[in-house]
């Protein structure tokens, strides 16, 4: 079980870096960039997706910790749904925590991708899409093994 947990962490790490390393080249070092069909321009985010519960302020980062630790606690408590889908929930635990990071140093989450081809979407960042795409990974997952607890 502990190469799970060592793998799930290095993933995490892995995917807080990258994430982190684009945020700062967007604030630091003034990427930018307006195509067609998005953008990349600086924002914050002091709520969540489509700013909302900005209305929590301060208190958000610590919700999104506890949020953080109830996914910790439940792969401990729940083995074979880690060793099943570990590289899914180290994204989403990485993803996670590169965006508290912001909220700590920044007050607010460092948003830069702006798509606006059709329609105008909402601006997020690299650590948004990550989880995303850790969601549809942990979905084809689960509907690929019909029953995690034989493996």
């Amino acid at each position: 079980m502990y190469k799970y947990w060592r793998s799930l962490f290095m993933i995490a790490l892995i995917t807080l870096i990258i994430d982190q390393g684009v945020k700062y080249g967007v604030m630091v070092g003034g990427w930018r960039f307006d195509g067609s069909f998005f953008s990349v321009i600086l924002t914050y985010n002091k709520g969540v997706a489509f700013s909302m519960f900005a209305f929590l302020g301060p208190y958000l980062k610590f919700i999104q910790i506890i949020l953080i630790g109830a996914i910790i606690f439940y792969l401990a408590k729940h083995s074979y749904f880690l060793k099943a889908h570990f590289i899914p929930m180290g994204i989403v635990v990485g993803a996670g925590c590169s965006n508290i990071l912001d909220r700590f140093w920044h007050g607010a989450v460092v948003d830069y991708l702006f798509w606006h081809r059709w329609f105008e979407f909402a601006v997020f960042n690299l650590a948004d899409v990550m989880i995303n795409i850790a969601v549809l990974i942990l979905l084809w997952q689960t509907f690929l093994h019909k029953n995690p607890k034989s493996n």
